[in-house]
């Protein structure tokens, strides 16, 4: 049985040839993408199955913007919504889904394109249990050694240029880690390979501020927005490898699975209980469906 995808106004199998030699996003990594949970894929219509989505298009047209593409006028986020809602029922989703959606710039050289829109691609396969439940085991992290992101103005986007993340990612799974830091040109601590990082110190919860490198996570805005809300004292303050060593808690966070508990940074051991509470309290409703707008 075939799985299908979204290319520009079809559905089509996902064995489908799509793009040729000649694709920039192929060529010169010239694109971006987005990464969204969707809680409740059998839904008829609507955003209000897919949590935080108005901040992943907010992210995707920000870089959009950045990049200087442009898709096709009528891709609003209410049609990129039905369109994944009827991919996730093409393929047979009735409960959680992972989507992610690709957009490339065209073909064409490094100086000119040929296309006056960018592609977009929009893939979705279901969401395993584990992503919507906290992780009782802890995170096992180190840096990335040999990586240093730039801080310029296309470090914040999810660009296809992936490069420092994939050798992260190399690193974590070479050294049997659960993730790998990226460093800035600094020193200091961008994000993870897949998520921003979180630490807590002294009943204050802190996060690299954007103009460290990392990439500007939906997770992370979200929570920069509801937490002072609930009462908890957030700050965006620099992270040094040292400054995380004296952390009393620290964990990741991604759309993907929320927050994540890091149990271990090196030889340094983390506790967990405002990381949980703050899952029940926070990840919980969205993993729920009851929290879809901000």
């Amino acid at each position: 049985m075939n799985n299908w995808l979204f290319y520009n106004e079809e559905i089509i199998p996902d064995s489908t040839p799509i793009f040729s030699a000649a694709n920039r996003g192929l060529r010169f990594g010239d694109g971006l993408f987005e990464t969204i949970k969707v809680v409740h894929a059998s839904a008829a219509s609507g955003r209000g199955e897919m949590p935080l989505f108005d901040l992943h298009m907010e992210r995707m047209n920000h870089g959009l913007a950045v990049l200087n593409m442009k898709l096709q006028e009528h891709y609003t986020p209410d049609y990129i919504s039905q369109m994944i809602l009827d991919l996730c029922r093409q393929n047979n989703i009735n409960g959680a889904a992972r989507v992610r959606i690709t957009v490339v710039r065209g073909n064409g050289t490094l100086f000119a394109t040929e296309d006056a829109h960018a592609s977009i691609v929009i893939q979705a396969e279901p969401l395993a249990a584990d992503y919507l439940t906290f992780n009782l085991t802890g995170l096992k992290i180190d840096i990335c050694p040999g990586i240093q992101k730039s801080c310029d103005r296309l470090a914040n986007i999810k660009s296809n240029n992936y490069l420092p993340y994939v050798m992260a990612a190399q690193y974590a799974r070479e050294n049997q880690l659960s993730d790998s830091l990226v460093l800035n040109a600094h020193n200091r601590i961008c994000d993870g390979t897949i998520a921003n990082i979180f630490r807590i110190h002294n009943d204050t919860i802190y996060t690299p501020p954007l103009t460290e490198g990392g990439v500007g996570g939906v997770m992370r805005k979200y929570l920069l927005n509801v937490l002072p809300k609930a009462g908890y004292t957030v700050q965006e303050k620099i992270c040094t490898p040292e400054e995380l060593e004296a952390a009393t808690e620290v964990f990741l966070t991604n759309a993907l699975y929320g927050i994540r508990w890091v149990s271990q940074f090196r030889n340094k051991l983390y506790q967990n209980q405002l990381v949980a509470r703050l899952f029940k309290e926070i990840i919980n409703p969205i993993n729920n469906g009851l929290q879809t707008s901000h």
